[in-house]
């Protein structure tokens, strides 16, 4: 039962890296789809359209500094915390990530037919990555109230009293 337990905390670790990396592939692709569609109907601006394509990408760098956030030795007592948080942090993200694709999406698509609107039709998008950073900063705030292994946490003050 123990390390039915134990594989959870290393699941919830490794999730929001790898989950937060689904959404920022989906994003990126769903936006990446409408810029090669703009850049077929369009006769310049084209870098607006990758540059606008790969704005998703940012939910996997969150992931990443989460997961080393919640790296520690996982024992009984704090699988659960890092379980929870991991992947309902990486589930935000990949949720923000497939959104923020689709704004950006719909973003590409009005500049293609509408040039001037393109730092306005930027808003949605910009909205979604807000959401991503409180996710960001909730992760990281509650990362630090989960308990570190007991053995971490001796060797820990014993090197700090030396």
């Amino acid at each position: 039962m123990s390390d039915f337990v134990i594989l959870f905390g290393w699941t919830g670790i490794f999730a929001p890296m790898a989950i937060g990396a689904i959404g920022s592939i989906i994003g990126c692709a769903l936006a990446g789809m409408a810029g090669i569609g703009a850049m077929l109907e369009t006769e310049g601006g084209y870098g607006r359209y990758i540059g606008l394509s790969a704005l998703p990408s940012s939910f996997v760098i969150y992931g990443i500094v989460i997961m080393f956030t919640l790296n520690r030795d996982v024992t009984a007592d704090n699988a659960g915390g890092l379980f929870g948080v991991g992947l309902l942090a990486g589930i935000a993200l990949m949720i923000c990530g497939v959104w923020q694709g689709r704004a950006c999406a719909s973003a590409i698509n009005a500049a293609k037919e509408k040039p001037e609107i393109f730092g306005l039709s930027l808003a949605p998008a910009a909205i979604v990555e807000g959401f991503g950073v409180f996710v960001f900063i909730f992760a990281l705030v509650v990362a630090g109230t989960i308990p570190e292994a007991a053995s971490t946490a001796a060797s820990t003050a014993a090197g700090a009293s030396q």
